[in-house]
């Protein structure tokens, strides 16, 4: 519907329709949506009962079409998280792990045993206390034998020691 020649705000519309365009497709990102908001813009602005209370015709126009290009930001967010699918396929076709992931778990493990069985005892020891049973260090150290800091060091040598096989064996 072209605009009446008595309306400043739908011809001002037309005078920078290009810079509005251009406005809404750097916010947006997408110069379809861009010209979605620009349609809907001057729609809304043909709607106004009476836009002769309006100094500065561009800028409400600017302000109406930032309006509508934040709205529709909100309403894509809004969908995208709706159809958001990230680990779905996987837990909705089947609860198990692939066989792949099950191999290569169990091969960690091996690796794992590997680097648990070359500790010393005593820090073996401590960092399987620490780790699965979960008990502190004071604990530890009673059932050891040891102090408190002895404990530590035993569990800080352990979990390098397991973290150094680790990495040289994925370099292999």
């Amino acid at each position: 519907m072209p605009p009446s020649s008595a309306d400043p705000l739908l011809i001002s519309f037309q005078e920078h329709y290009a810079d509005l365009l251009a406005f809404l497709a750097r916010r947006l990102g997408n110069v379809e949506n861009a010209a979605d908001v620009a349609q809907e813009t001057f729609l809304r602005l043909s709607r106004l009962a009476d836009s002769s209370h309006i100094l500065e015709p561009r800028a409400f126009i600017f302000k109406v079409a930032g309006n509508l290009a934040l709205d529709r930001l909100r309403q894509d967010r809004h969908r995208s998280a709706l159809h958001c699918t990230d680990g779905l396929p996987d837990e909705v076709c089947d609860q198990q792990a692939s066989p792949e992931k099950r191999f290569l778990d169990r091969e960690a493990l091996q690796q794992l045993d590997k680097s648990l069985a070359a500790l010393p005892s005593n820090a073996r020891l401590a960092l399987l206390l620490n780790r699965l049973e979960g008990l502190t260090h004071a604990q530890i150290a009673q059932r050891l034998g040891v102090s408190e800091s002895t404990v530590g060091k035993y569990i800080v040598h352990a979990m390098r020691h397991c973290r150094d096989w680790l990495r040289q064996s994925e370099c292999l």
